[in-house]
């Protein structure tokens, strides 16, 4: 199982397993530290003084992030792991601390080593799977032992398989699950709402709602997170209000909606346009952590609001107490500058993040909202020289399909042919890089190299990709 993993043989009892993470850091602490701190009262009145217990309980309780591996050595190595509880613990830890091909290696040790995997096991591994970049095949490979062990209709384990294929591209997987299954409970419905909705199906995602209702179930906030995050991608204002309606009547006593659920909120309205309304869900949150702040940055930022995204975002930093930005924050502040023409804000954000008064690195993200927002006043030089020279790695297709599209919009023949050529060395099959080339070629007189560029994409069998828009009538404004 999951050989594209390479997963190792089992240790011996007195080897240490190899692991690419397993190397000592001297600033951890050794694992007979980590146990004895493990045995706490609370810890030891609930698992006595079985290590293997107090290991996995330290896991669960979740521990330094950089532990788990020694922790996984050291549990292999005293024959701690035994029961499905403790292996649990060890996959869960290796997800939560952003490590899914350690936890599917975990997963398969914990197949070879004889403990049968439960209802819980399971939609731990489908969770790492769908974390790392490898074929479908993994993912049908713990349906087939979800089938084998006869859990694949248990709650868990169908909501975890419904998410796995969705987050992998096959909705058609996905939904098929969730079709056959006649005994659906509510975190069914809420793993196929939110596979839909994370996947761009909005329409769909919205559909499903409604059939989670007229199925007599009530929605929780997990529910209505993934509906409002759908919502906002339909941009219906009078199905954002309902949604809103009925995310109030799943609140708590006192009318507030838990936090997750009011960003939520908040970014559905400023997504239709509505920033007054996504000013008053703002208001009423009473702890704002990072994503209120920069869910009401990025929605002021992108309807025209460019000076008042800017002032909040100024009143976040200087906050004395409260989130501080991250890359996300970062990223909204620089769109605000983008959309609103102001070059030496953006600037002397970029310079601050650079020099580390603004405690986040810049990434390839940070970089590209500057080249929007040098090429969206015209300074395409200088827009090069942040893509060429600047940026401590490389630009990306988003980078330079910026920086071509600047160059259309400005007529620059030199600097759009230089994009051009950088971007289909990164996308070859790019289509919409030859229609913007022959476009500027055309605006600057350039008839003969316009057809030129058509004619290539032609000979290169590369098709255009149709255009459409949508559009939502007699909706409430």
């Amino acid at each position: 199982m999951f050989s594209f993993l390479l997963v190792p043989k089992t240790p011996k009892p007195n080897s240490s397993p190899h692991f690419p993470s397993l190397s000592p850091t001297p600033y951890l602490h050794s694992p007979h530290t980590l146990l004895s701190r493990a045995h706490c009262p609370s810890i030891s009145d609930a698992h006595g003084d079985d290590p293997a217990d107090a290991a996995a309980a330290l896991l669960e309780r979740g521990a330094d992030p950089r532990e788990p591996p020694r922790l996984h050595a050291y549990m292999l190595r005293r024959r701690l792991l035994r029961a499905p509880f403790h292996w649990n613990a060890l996959v869960r830890s290796y997800v939560r601390r952003g490590s899914p091909r350690a936890a599917l290696r975990a997963f398969a040790l914990m197949s070879r080593a004889g403990a049968a995997p439960d209802s819980y096991s399971l939609p731990l591994a489908l969770k790492a799977a769908a974390l790392v970049p490898a074929p479908l095949g993994a993912t049908r490979q713990l349906h087939a032992a979800s089938i084998k062990r006869g859990l694949d209709r248990s709650e868990y384990c169908e909501s975890g398989l419904v998410s796995a294929y969705a987050k992998r591209g096959d909705f058609d997987s996905a939904l098929q699950m969730f079709d056959e299954n006649p005994e659906r409970k509510l975190g069914s419905w809420n793993a196929i709402v939110s596979a839909l909705s994370q996947g761009g199906r909005v329409e769909e995602a919205i559909d499903m709602f409604i059939g989670l209702r007229r199925s007599g179930f009530a929605p929780d906030n997990v529910t209505m997170v993934s509906v409002a995050s759908a919502c906002g991608g339909v941009g219906d204002l009078t199905l954002a209000e309902q949604v809103h309606a009925c995310a109030l009547k799943c609140a708590r006593a006192g009318g507030r909606l838990e936090p997750t659920l009011s960003n939520a909120v908040l970014g559905m309205y400023a997504k239709c346009g509505r920033t007054d309304l996504a000013r008053r869900v703002f208001a009423r949150i009473p702890r704002r952590d990072v994503s209120s702040w920069t869910a009401m940055i990025s929605g002021l930022a992108a309807h025209g609001e460019a000076c008042a995204a800017l002032a909040l975002f100024r009143a976040m930093a200087q906050r004395r107490e409260g989130p501080l930005p991250n890359r996300a924050t970062m990223v909204a502040a620089l769109t605000a500058c983008a959309h609103g023409g102001m070059v030496e804000e953006g600037m002397e954000l970029l310079q601050k993040m650079e020099e580390g008064e603004i405690a986040v690195e810049p990434t390839v993200a940070h970089y590209g909202c500057v080249v929007d927002m040098l090429g969206r006043v015209g300074r395409l030089e200088e827009a090069r020289g942040v893509a060429e020279r600047r940026m401590p790695m490389p630009a990306n297709a988003v980078v330079w399909g910026t920086l071509l599209g600047a160059c259309e919009k400005h007529g620059d023949v030199a600097i759009g042919q230089w994009a051009a050529e950088k971007l289909l060395e990164a996308e070859p099959w790019n289509d919409g890089v030859y229609v913007v080339l022959s476009n500027i070629y055309a605006g600057a007189g350039m008839w003969g190299e316009a057809e030129r560029a058509r004619r290539l994409m032609r000979e290169r069998k590369v098709a255009k990709t149709p255009g459409y828009s949508s559009a939502v009538l007699f909706s409430s404004a």
